[in-house]
């Protein structure tokens, strides 16, 4: 007597599950230019390290003598494997099954992804391709009706919420998502989306019955809207881009918070100063200039990932690599609004630097900041609310903080640029104060211009006295930052500080990261 015959079962419902919805749903999968869902891991992950969780679950089909005659698998694929080595679990919905919209055992796989996550404290990837659940339930049979989950019933969103605060979470959108996907796809902390993806609450029909407005997928939710939206954080080229990005992402953070971020054999020298700093920044206050260029001669070599550069953009971030330790680095872009802080860019801010304290990124910060932005669309966009709520996050950090003083430090928002007991370096093109040298003179001398014989010599007069007295020298002096330095000193000097603050980390940062309810 011998199990062969159900080992054999068991090996064919394998077989029928790695068929998905079938040959033909496979081919117009492709003639998409995507891939199926199982494609789409095994490019993901080191090669033959996926193990498949729930392979057999799904609906068996028999004949009339009840014998096996096929088997419709679960359409969300789900598992453990390696990226460069590092264990993690992906799953994705199946889209040549039902269009990814969940079958019974496809929504219980997907339902359990979170928890296998956080059971094993292990980074989570979700790659999505589908839609929620169908308005006719099961089918639409007759006599069926929807009975829902039990009353005791542990509710899905809660382990959805308990991941961002305890591993790291990247999600990709690699054609249309819609539903609970949606909401899985931006309850990350990273996410991406292709050319060809779509990001809906609701899709083109819902929304012409329900609001009379005549839109495609692309327009409603393509990536041109949701990189702008924050939605999303960065678009791929392709599939391959969009896992790469992934791949990248998590390169620089831990398995989970009780862990520090992964350090590298570095390759850049830490005593490399770039030629280039010394005058990057024009002289003339009113020019503007690139800030990129000098977070990559400051950070090691082409180690900089950016992250939500369409929303909020006048504010960068991303992570990088000082010497190996993989830091978060903030900075202004003067090419947007001057640099200043909007409602989005304070909301980009505030949403990074939690994740920075989350999994113990130390944060750079390279300041170039004219304060909160200003005018009545600054005004009704509620700038001020969400400023105060990033700076409050700032003031909550557990992390280590350095900031460069590039140029401008003016305003309330030029507090969201140093956290409590960090590091503080100057740049001599440093300027700071209250107000820019062009408003304070407005205000604060206003009769006395109008007076004036020359409203623009005077104007030109003031503005000049009270630029030389933001010099950063007089602050340097009395001991207000910690160093005021060649700029290409910037790399060794923060290296230097990031090699002082290491030893101390372990104790004091690991865990889950906590907070106060904010403005």
């Amino acid at each position: 007597m011998s199990w062969e015959e159900e080992t054999k079962e068991i090996r064919q419902r394998r077989e029928w599950a790695k068929a998905q919805g079938g040959k033909d749903a496979i081919e117009r999968q492709h003639a998409k230019g995507r891939l199926t869902i199982r494609e789409r891991v095994d490019a993901l992950l080191d090669p033959e390290s996926f193990k498949e969780l729930g392979e057999g679950a799904g609906v068996p089909e028999y004949d009339d003598a009840g014998n096996l005659t096929g088997f419709q698998p679960a359409n969300f694929v789900l598992g453990t494997g390696k990226v460069d080595g590092r264990r993690i679990v992906v799953g994705g919905e199946d889209f040549t099954l039902k269009g990814g919209s969940p079958n019974p055992a496809g929504l219980r796989k997907s339902v359990y992804t979170e928890d296998l996550a956080l059971q094993y404290k292990l980074p989570l990837v979700r790659l999505h391709e589908g839609g929620g659940g169908s308005v006719a339930g099961a089918g639409g049979k007759k006599g069926a009706r929807p009975l829902g989950d039990p009353v005791f019933a542990p509710n899905r969103f809660v382990s959805l919420a308990k991941t961002l605060g305890v591993v790291p979470v990247a999600s990709a959108a690699l054609g249309p998502v819609a539903g609970m996907p949606a909401a899985r796809l931006v309850a990350s902390h990273f996410t991406v989306m292709t050319r060809d993806a779509q990001l809906l609450i609701a899709g083109p029909h819902v929304v012409k019955r329900a609001l009379d407005e005549d839109k495609t997928k692309e327009e409603l939710g393509g990536p041109n809207v949701h990189a702008k939206s924050g939605a999303i954080d960065n678009v791929a080229k392709d599939e391959a881009d969009a896992l790469n990005q992934i791949r990248t992402f998590l390169s620089y953070l831990p398995d989970n918070v009780w862990q520090l971020p992964p350090y590298r054999e570095p390759t850049d020298s830490p005593d490399r100063m770039e030629e280039s700093l010394r005058d990057i920044v024009p002289k003339d206050r009113r020019k503007p200039f690139k800030m990129r260029p000098i977070l990559k001669a400051v950070l090691d070599q082409g180690s900089f990932f950016e992250m939500g550069k369409k929303y909020g953009p006048s504010l960068i971030t991303g992570l990088a690599r000082m010497n190996g330790h993989p830091v978060g680095v903030i900075g202004n872009d003067c090419m947007y609004y001057a640099g200043a802080m909007t409602a989005q860019a304070a909301q980009k801010l505030r949403r990074f630097v939690d994740m920075c304290n989350t999994f113990h990124l130390p944060i750079l910060s390279f300041v170039d900041e004219p304060g909160f932005m200003i005018g009545s669309a600054s005004e009704q966009a509620g700038t001020i609310r969400y400023g105060t709520a990033a700076i409050a996050a700032v003031m909550q950090s557990r992390v280590p903080w350095a900031s460069v003083i590039v140029h401008k430090v003016f305003g309330v928002a030029g507090a969201a640029h140093f956290a409590p007991d960090g590091y503080v370096l100057s740049w001599p093109s440093a300027a700071t104060g209250a107000l820019p040298v062009e408003g304070g003179v407005a205000v604060a001398f206003a009769r006395q211009i109008a007076a004036a014989e020359d409203p623009d010599a005077l104007r030109k007069e003031l503005e000049e006295r009270l630029a030389a007295s933001q010099s950063p020298f007089p602050r340097a002096e009395g001991f207000s930052v910690h160093e005021l330095i060649d700029p290409r000193e910037t790399r060794p000097r923060l290296i230097d500080w990031l090699d002082m603050v290491q030893p101390q980390r372990q104790a004091a940062e690991l865990g889950p990261y906590l907070t106060t309810m904010r403005p």
